[in-house]
């Protein structure tokens, strides 16, 4: 089912003269209100009257993460603060908030984007939404749920957690499609077997499933084990959350929500623009949003763009699933997690050394696992049992409370890590995605 066919089916041609009317009024209002466009454009001795076609896109600056995080938190607000009616955040490099704030038209385009998100698995509204994402500043579980309302459809508000009471949900309601991450989606088919529910028996028949990286192994027991079609959607806290791209029912590609949403895929070494099908980085426009709209923002996950006509109707173009990222951030069970967040904790915890090796494996669950080894300076490892396992408590604790991740920490003696005449070998990505 196509939710919005006037512009998910619109004419390619009408579509470009809407994104460059959308882009051209966006580079006004951020050169007009925003003094950190406003600078990075004269910079560039730029002007919106520079910008004549949605090709001279290129000549804009990009903004990149570091940018949120050293403007927090609200030195890229396009709006009147009184305008904003939600705030929205995830975890930059340094713990350093990534804010977006939201006008009432934000929180519309962001319900219609879901929608279309939904829709493109089969969703109508005729469906229950068990909705397991996780609400609160996350932006996984709100935006699910603004979509489920625009689609028309039951949403059960479930959240992350406590899955013996997900699996008496999903039989008590005839839940009919199920949103998580994947591996959450998996963990509760485990749970499921244990409790001796044939989950194949149930309703549930379609799921959309994100927020981590996930393959086609995993998308194929999905399905088996529940017996429903599985589909991938994308989306960052930093565009407006999920619903930024889905899959459709040919399961042949991310469809972008590109009156939204521009795309484009550039060398992340030079900043060229590359041609579809070529892979490389992908940076988004954020060509209506009110609240935080961003130029050109580099998401740092690699992919191509591909616009042959989808069997779907859909004539949006379409991203191919991740093939991984430039930088080394990490995601576990949906957070983001970056190395150098861990070391800042590490360094202010007295009895460590500044050598450590991040170990991420997915368990017996399909849940991820992070073993933390850290190193213990001499004094401190000489001492009593009682003291260690002290500071593997403290380090355990202060990292959830931090990050908000379980890892299990391992202390080793001095000198135990190897070390890199290079750049440190800081973490061993063991899941099988």
């Amino acid at each position: 089912m196509i939710f919005n066919p006037e512009y998910e089916a619109m004419n390619e041609e009408v579509r470009r003269s809407l994104q460059f009317v959308r882009l051209k009024n966006l580079v006004e209002k951020l050169y007009a209100d925003v003094p950190f466009y406003r600078k990075k454009m004269d910079e560039l001795e730029l002007k919106p009257r520079d910008i004549r076609s949605l090709g001279d896109i290129s000549k804009l600056p990009f903004t990149i993460k570091d940018d949120l995080r050293e403007t927090y938190p609200y030195g890229l607000l396009a709006c009147p603060l009184a305008e904003i009616e939600e705030i929205h955040m995830s975890s930059g490099t340094t713990g350093v908030p990534v804010v977006d704030a939201y006008t009432r038209k934000d929180i519309e385009i962001w319900g219609e984007s879901m929608a279309r998100t939904l829709a493109g698995a089969g969703g109508t509204r005729n469906d229950t939404v068990q909705n397991c994402y996780g609400y609160g500043l996350f932006t996984g579980g709100i935006g699910v749920h603004y979509g489920a309302k625009t689609l028309g459809a039951n949403i059960i508000p479930m959240s992350s957690g406590n899955t013996q009471r997900q699996l008496m949900v999903m039989q008590a309601f005839g839940s009919t499609i199920l949103t998580c991450t994947p591996s959450y989606a998996l963990f509760i088919a485990e749970e499921a077997a244990e409790a001796g529910i044939d989950l194949r028996k149930l309703p549930l028949n379609k799921g959309c499933f994100g927020a981590e990286p996930w393959s086609e192994n995993m998308r194929r027991e999905i399905e088996q084990r529940y017996g429903m079609n599985a589909y991938d959607i994308y989306g960052l806290t930093e565009i407006i959350g999920p619903g930024v791209a889905f899959e459709c029912e040919a399961k042949d590609g991310l469809h972008i929500n590109e009156d939204f949403f521009y795309p484009e895929i550039i060398d992340p070494l030079t900043g060229r623009t590359l041609p579809d099908g070529e892979k490389g980085e992908l940076v988004f426009t954020t060509l209506t949003k009110e609240g935080t709209p961003l130029l050109r923002y580099r998401t740092r996950d690699i992919t191509f763009l591909h616009r042959e006509r989808c069997s779907c109707g859909r004539t949006t173009v379409r991203m191919n699933r991740l093939f991984g990222r430039t930088d080394d951030m990490l995601i576990i069970r949906g957070v983001n997690v970056f190395p150098n967040q861990i070391e800042q904790i590490l360094i202010e915890i007295e009895g460590t050394d500044p050598h450590y090796l991040i170990i991420v494996t997915r368990g017996p669950t399909h849940l991820d696992e992070v073993e933390l080894q850290v190193e213990v300076n001499q004094a401190f490892f000489s001492d009593e049992t009682k003291n260690l396992e002290g500071l593997r408590t403290k380090i355990e604790t202060v990292l959830k409370s931090k990050l908000m991740i379980s890892v299990k920490v391992k202390l080793v003696e001095p000198k135990t890590i190897e070390r890199s005449m290079g750049k440190s070998k800081r973490v061993l990505d063991m899941r099988e995605i």
